[in-house]
């Protein structure tokens, strides 16, 4: 396996290709004898220390599950900072573990989350680029002239990058939630990223590629998935059955919140007893126990009105030495009460 360039490696190499001290390819071609002779064919190298064990079709689907994420996430980073956060997806790819691990820097904010729905751990990476301008920023700084230092977070620092990751988490959690029913937390957390092994070096992990932007500042994130975490839900990461799952998914979480809030709402309800008239004079002279007749009969029923529509009929009576109404049918039609009546509960 190939060694892992960092990025001065990678600019001496580009320097050198500029400067005609190594040659580059013309083509991947090779001749291969066919029934009309040789001929040229492009050729494409193929490891099979590292077969690709996700589909296309699957990485386009985690890939737009992760695109949900982003936005959800940078609104409720810009919220809370109080400026404009943009988080995108900048790549997908899939890795070995060892190569992953290599090419982060060190000391980098390396965290670990566990789902107790899932086996296995995920890896939330946050470059320090972006990680110590987001402190500055919780600490009232302005990131104008801000050293990016290379150590390890103090414990001051962890726990304001906590807030952070909490809302990772939360977010995180929330879009699984289309796939399946997860719930994130950060398990614990690593300076450096070398001394965590939660899967062996060659095995395959997906490794998602956030940049974040804060004004003239940006830093990536990367989430390392290992593939047996998400080997369980592999076929609901099919390109057709996943959008057909979100959508039912989605649809199925809506009518639950809504009938939830729907259930819990106070509505006021009311019997209107009955109706008559009298004189304003007669109104005004009324005082506490006087009495009103009307030509309504005690024993007949009683209008039930909800939020001032005719609902129900019910007849008057007590219930555990309280005044109440029993329902005996739906009202015959709904109409708005009267302006003038007497009513009790």
């Amino acid at each position: 396996m190939s060694d892992v360039l960092d990025q001065s490696e990678v600019d001496a190499l580009l320097s050198a290709i500029d400067g005609g001290q190594v040659q580059q390819q013309a083509s991947d071609l090779a001749t291969v004898m066919g029934p009309s002779g040789p001929r040229q064919v492009n050729v494409r190298v193929y490891d099979f220390k590292r077969p690709e064990r996700v589909s296309k079709d699957q990485m386009r689907a985690l890939q737009g599950l992760h695109e949900g994420f982003a936005r959800n996430f940078g609104a409720a980073l810009s919220g809370y900072l109080r400026t404009i956060i943009e988080v995108s997806v900048g790549n997908i790819e899939q890795l070995t573990y060892s190569e992953f691990i290599h090419s982060l820097p060190n000391p980098t904010c390396f965290n670990l989350l566990k789902a107790e729905q899932l086996d296995g751990q995920l890896c939330l990476e946050i470059s320090p680029l972006i990680v110590y301008p987001i402190i500055d920023r919780l600490l009232g700084g302005s990131n104008a002239d801000l050293f990016i230092p290379q150590r390890p977070l103090t414990q001051i620092e962890q726990r304001l990058v906590s807030r952070i990751t909490d809302r990772a988490t939360l977010h995180l959690s929330e879009a699984w939630t289309n796939l399946t029913p997860v719930t994130f937390s950060v398990h614990d957390y690593e300076s450096n990223p070398q001394l965590v092994q939660i899967v062996p070096p060659n095995e395959t992990v997906v490794v998602i590629g956030f940049e974040l932007k804060m004004g003239n500042r940006s830093g990536m994130m990367n989430l390392c998935i290992p593939y047996n975490v998400i080997e369980p839900v592999m076929g609901v990461l099919a390109a057709q059955s996943w959008f057909t799952y979100h959508r039912k998914g989605a649809q199925d979480d809506h009518q639950r919140k809504l009938s939830k809030n729907v259930h819990n709402a106070c509505v006021e309800v009311r019997a209107f007893l009955a109706q008559t008239t009298i004189r304003v004079s007669d109104l005004l002279a009324l005082q506490v126990g006087d009495i009103i007749t009307t030509e309504k009969e005690a024993g007949q029923e009683v209008l039930i009105l909800v939020e001032g529509k005719s609902k129900f009929c019910a007849r008057p009576g007590q219930f555990r030495g309280s005044r109440a109404v029993q329902i005996t049918r739906p009202a015959p039609q709904a109409t708005d009460a009267s302006p003038v009546e007497a009513k009790g509960a």
